[in-house]
């Protein structure tokens, strides 16, 4: 049963209300009790701030309270733990892991996970920190709670395309057939509508044997398209036990709902999440499949911009890259590029005119080298394009709002400034974006991809639903709530940027004030959201695991 919380008033108020309530004591007035009930529990004041916070930032509500685990242990350990089958199918049975007879895995020392393995979220600590949070370790278990004979998986693939989609397609498949002997797998056609708007396609490790040398997704993908009552009637209609979804923050956000109706209907059915975004920008996680592959692409156009800018008088090579919220592919593109004189990133505001801003260091650029490279992630400077171009409230399939072009802007800019200062200069405009979404992943990629689809298995096997990631470098599985609540961002107070900064000569464009912004940004994004049934310890595990993401790099 879900506790209730009731927060505090904020201190004015609350100090009115004590001296009131002293007031009417002391008068022989009868002392009002607070309205608590048999299902409301009191909550250490010490952890009303994190609350507050909770109820006025968070996207977690109380109502799902009832799928949040979380478990104590010594010296301020906190597990953020995920919702298995047993929690609402208490009779569930369980199974010998097919595994302990696969013959490529009898020579392998301590193979099954501990069940009290843990992956702390905070690696740097003080000598007298707490333990933190940490997340369950992925890895396969002992026991299971699903025979191979009665699996029946299906895999979907949901919103943009990605480095890696058909790698991580391909080693769902062969796991769950080769490792834990499974034959009923069935792919959903173009994303989330396929559920209920197309025939499910029975694939094996034949049909997808060559997949991961190609881009894209064989399964197709859309943005939107989610009806939750309408997927899960489809997933019980057909039977389906294990519903493996690859896709964005917007799509794990899909995940929950679909985990939460399921439990809902008492369904034995686990839902597993394997996180995809080449902005790299879910949380949590040290980074997302794809994002390592985008890198590397991204240099074939940064060079393609230096030579061009090179081979003229004055030349300019302006590179769009992808980054709607968080510029990483960005910044670690400029970082591994060394050719880049200005990058610019959502994160990081910058102006144009006048002292210092951005036209200034072009022209003082160019007379000094002759030539400049600048790299825009393609959800920088929307406030300013928005000053000269009417914005529109328009938005994709996925709800994200369409953005306006700062790379075409950029250009005219550029090129109208010089043309007042009457200097000759050629600028050469190059958007890659749909170049590297549609790549093959690389050999790295390739895996990180292997090892998250198995270490997707592996808890789906055992009951858990769930998204998987590393974190710290160790596969863990992640409640859904923290991969969707806040979004990974680059944080521009961090020496990443500084090292940034530092290899392109550019100017921060930053006033104090903008530091000063970014660092409370960083802090109130990174405090992870805090679940309805904490107490004054796990706040304060909680607070720790956000100082810590707040100062850590990549």
């Amino acid at each position: 049963m879900a506790s209730h919380i009731i927060l505090p008033p904020d201190d004015e108020q609350q100090r009115r209300e004590d001296e009131e309530q002293d007031g009417g004591a002391a008068g022989g007035g009868e002392q009002q009790q607070p309205p608590f009930s048999a299902m409301c529990v009191r909550i250490s004041r010490d952890s009303y701030p994190n609350l507050r916070a909770l109820r006025n930032a968070s996207n977690v509500s109380l109502a799902d309270a009832a799928h949040v685990k979380i478990s104590e242990g010594d010296f301020g350990y906190v597990l953020d733990d995920v919702p298995h089958l047993a929690d609402y199918l208490p009779d569930v049975p369980t199974y010998p892991n097919p595994l302990q007879d696969h013959p490529a895995y009898s020579t392998v020392k301590q193979y099954f996970v501990n069940e009290d393995d843990t992956v702390p979220q905070k690696v740097v600590v003080q000598k007298n920190s707490r333990r933190g949070v940490h997340f369950r370790r992925a890895g396969p278990r002992q026991r299971v709670n699903f025979e191979s004979d009665e699996v029946k998986a299906c895999i979907v693939t949901c919103g943009g395309l990605c480095p890696g989609l058909n790698t991580v397609i391909r080693e769902l498949v062969c796991g769950l057939s080769h490792m834990y002997n499974v034959n009923k797998i069935y792919g959903i056609q173009n994303g989330y509508k396929g559920f209920y708007s197309s025939n499910y396609v029975a694939i094996t490790p034949k049909t997808v044997n060559d997949i991961h040398k190609r881009g894209g997704t064989v399964l197709g993908t859309s943005r939107g398209g989610h009806d939750t009552k309408k997927i899960v009637d489809n997933i019980q209609d057909r039977g389906i036990n294990q519903v493996y979804i690859i896709g964005g923050d917007g799509t794990q956000k899909g995940a929950y709902e679909i985990y939460k109706e399921i439990r809902k209907r008492g369904l034995k059915v686990a839902v597993a999440g394997v996180p995809k975004t080449i902005d790299n920008d879910i949380a949590i996680i040290d980074k997302s499949f794809g994002f390592d592959s985008a890198v590397e692409e991204a240099q074939r156009a940064i060079n393609s911009a230096h030579v061009e800018a090179c081979s003229a008088e004055n030349g300019i090579g302006l590179v769009k890259l992808m980054g709607r919220y968080s510029g990483f592919i960005a910044m670690y593109a400029t970082l591994a590029s060394r050719d880049v004189d200005c990058c610019l990133i959502p994160e990081s505001p910058f102006y144009m005119d006048g002292e210092g801003g951005l036209l200034q260091y072009v022209e003082r650029r160019l007379k000094e080298n002759k030539h400049m490279v600048i790299v825009v992630a393609e959800g920088a400077g929307q406030d300013i394009i928005a000053k000269s171009i009417p914005a529109s409230d328009q938005q994709d399939a996925s709800g994200n709002k369409l953005l306006l072009d700062i790379g075409l802007w950029l250009t005219h800019k550029i090129k109208d400034h010089f043309k007042s200062k009457k200097m000759e200069m050629t600028i050469k405009y190059i958007d890659p974006t749909y170049m590297i979404r549609a790549i093959p992943s690389n050999a790295a990629d390739n895996v990180y991809c292997t090892l998250l689809a198995h270490s997707a298995i592996h808890g789906a096997m055992a009951g858990y639903s769930s998204t998987v990631g590393m974190v710290n470098g160790r596969h863990a599985y992640i409640p859904f709530y923290r991969v969707t609540s806040t979004r990974n961002k680059v944080k521009i107070t961090d020496r990443m940027w500084a090292r940034l900064l530092s290899s392109t000569n550019q100017p921060s464009f930053l006033s104090q004030k903008d530091i000063d912004e970014a660092r409370e940004a960083d802090r109130l994004a990174n405090k992870p959201p805090l679940p309805s049934v904490a107490n004054h310890n796990v706040a304060n595990a909680f607070d720790q695991s956000a100082s810590a993401s707040s100062n850590c790099e990549i």
